[in-house]
This record gives structure tokens, C-alpha cells and sequence, in this order.
């Protein structure tokens, strides 16, 4: 279906006008040259196609491949259909030709003598709606940004776990982003969620080695972080390697900590930044969400648990 754009609509209305009234009332009525008006009432049919602006693509360029040129490289194509594109330039060159790389394989895809390779475009499985709080809970660790921190020789994690059904979140400051400060916010969030009345189902997390020893080379050990898991009876789901997206929902949340809370603060200490952490978590599990129909997390786990006692 073509469409028909504003421009086209102006020019239909200018024609009617000025086969009605005449070129010179309709040159200062819509203030447009006499030349202008001429020109497309010799274009025009009546029809409001005729009026669609064509292209102004030149036909030639001055330095495009001449006619011995495109013989040149159809012949050489033909004689050696499995050449690549490198050896089929240099050859080409022996035989007079002098362009570059790049217009030689322009040509090529133009006259259709290569094969263009089309991306696979992304199909994203279908998400797996929770249908309530602690079904599955997703873990990740943010690295402090350096310019937050007045001492140089102090580094901060930040671990969070959220709530993939209330959004609701868990913040815990560390010192060390490993298996035993894994182990420790693990038990925080179990007893986050258990004072609430939450029952953790499902853990999820990347592959790091602060949560697991899959590509470690004590692969056939569990962690701290995986002992702590088979004790509490929760189970443990890591997502594909290299695809951070799979842990969406942590991974943009650590995004909006970086625009509302890192952007805006300093730390002097691991305590220091533990009280200004736990402060920004009470702030953002109070800030109504779109995905929760413009409901705070807190008020999903209330809601939730009223219907359920």
C-alpha cells in the first residue's frame, strides 16, 4: 500500500486551485513561483499519484566502473565462482583493474555476484511468567564505581537480589566479591524473605566464580555459595554463559542504582556505605513500577500476603 503524504495532499489542492483560477491567483495564494506551479500541472493527471515525488538518484556518476571494467570482473567471477574476494582483487589488478577493495565488492553485491550472508535475527524465547513471590529470585554482584569512594584503597560490592514476581529487593555491602560474601548475603536474603512471609523456591545467578565452580577448575566441587543452597533446600538455576540478558531484571535495576544512588553519593567506609545502602533499598522497594501496574514492591508482598493468610 502506498502512501499518500501531506506534501502530495498541498500539491492536489495548488492543481485544482490553479486550474480553477489560473496560475497567477494560485502563485499568490500559496506563494509558490509560477515555474513551480507549471511544472507540476504538466506532471498531473488528475490523479494524486501523479503528483508523488520521484527519485533524485543520478543515473551516472563520473566515476563509476565502465562498461570494460564490469566485463572484466563478470568474466573473472565466471571463470573462478569460488574465489574470494581478496585473491579475486589481486588478480584483478594484475589485469589493469585499479579500483579498491570496497568498490570491487559493492559491484559484486550490486550485479549479484556474491552472496550476501543475512543475520539471524534474535527470537527470544518466551518468559516465564512467576506466579508469586520467592518462585525465583535473581542474585547478581555490582562493583562499586571508583569515584564514589574517597579511600583509594578501599573497594565495595554491592550484592542484590530481587524478586522476580514483586520486584521486591535485598541490598548487602561487602568488601569482596566472593564465595563466602556470596554464602553470607544468601542467608540475609533467605531471612529478608522468610520475616515477610516469603518462602524462597529458586535462586538464579550468572556463572561467576562467587556463585559457582562450573568453569572453575574444581568444577566437580560445589561452592560455599552452592553448599548453602543444597542445606536450605533452594534451588539453584544459572543462566546461559556470556548472556546477561537472561538475568534481566537485576542486571537493569543495578542500572537505575548507578542513575539514582551512585551518581549522587560518596563513601568513607564499608559501614558508611552499608547505611546509605540499606537507606536507598527502603527508598526503591517504596517507588511505584509500570510493570507492577504502578505498584510499589512493598505493597505486592503486602498485597500478596493479606490474600494469602
Amino acid at each position: 500500500m502506498t502512501t499518500i503524504t501531506q506534501d502530495m495532499r498541498y500539491k492536489q489542492s495548488l492543481m485544482k486551485y490553479a486550474v480553477s483560477y489560473g496560475v497567477s491567483k494560485a502563485s499568490r495564494k500559496y506563494n509558490r513561483p509560477r515555474s513551480y506551479i507549471y511544472f507540476w500541472l504538466n506532471r498531473w493527471d488528475g490523479s494524486i499519484d501523479s503528483l508523488r515525488p520521484e527519485s533524485r538518484r543520478p543515473h551516472h556518476h563520473p566515476n563509476e566502473h565502465t562498461p570494460a571494467e564490469l566485463k572484466l570482473i563478470h568474466d573473472m567471477r565466471r571463470r573462478n565462482p569460488r574465489l574470494g574476494m581478496v585473491e579475486l582483487w589481486c588478480r584483478l589488478r594484475k589485469r589493469g583493474y585499479s579500483r579498491c577493495i570496497e568498490s570491487l565488492y559493492r559491484v559484486l553485491k550490486r550485479e549479484g555476484l556474491v552472496k550476501v550472508k543475512k543475520k539471524d535475527s534474535y527470537k527470544p524465547k518466551p518468559y516465564q511468567q512467576m506466579t508469586h513471590p520467592g518462585e525465583r529470585i535473581q542474585i547478581d554482584v555490582k562493583v562499586v564505581p571508583r569515584k564514589c569512594i574517597a579511600d583509594p584503597e578501599l573497594r565495595l560490592f554491592q550484592y542484590t537480589a530481587i524478586d522476580e514476581y514483586s520486584r521486591y529487593r535485598v541490598l548487602g555491602a561487602y568488601p569482596e566479591q566472593s564465595t563466602y560474601s556470596s554464602t553470607e548475603f544468601l542467608k540475609k536474603v533467605v531471612l529478608e524473605f522468610t520475616r515477610k512471609g516469603i518462602e524462597v523456591e529458586c535462586i538464579q545467578t550468572d556463572n561467576g566464580q562467587e556463585f559457582t565452580n562450573r568453569f572453575s577448575t574444581h568444577r566437580n566441587k560445589l561452592s560455599l555459595f552452592e553448599e548453602a543452597l543444597r542445606r536450605l533446600g533452594i534451588q539453584h538455576k544459572l543462566i546461559r554463559p556470556y548472556t546477561p540478558r537472561h538475568n534481566g531484571k537485576v542486571e537493569r535495576s543495578h542500572r537505575e542504582d548507578q542513575k539514582r544512588f551512585y551518581n549522587r553519593h560518596s563513601f568513607y567506609s564499608l559501614d558508611d556505605f552499608g547505611g546509605q545502602l540499606a537507606a536507598h533499598q527502603r527508598n526503591s522497594n517504596s517507588l511505584p513500577m509500570r510493570p507492577l501496574h504502578w505498584l510499589s514492591p512493598v505493597d505486592v508482598l503486602h498485597n500478596f500476603t493479606v490474600q494469602n493468610v
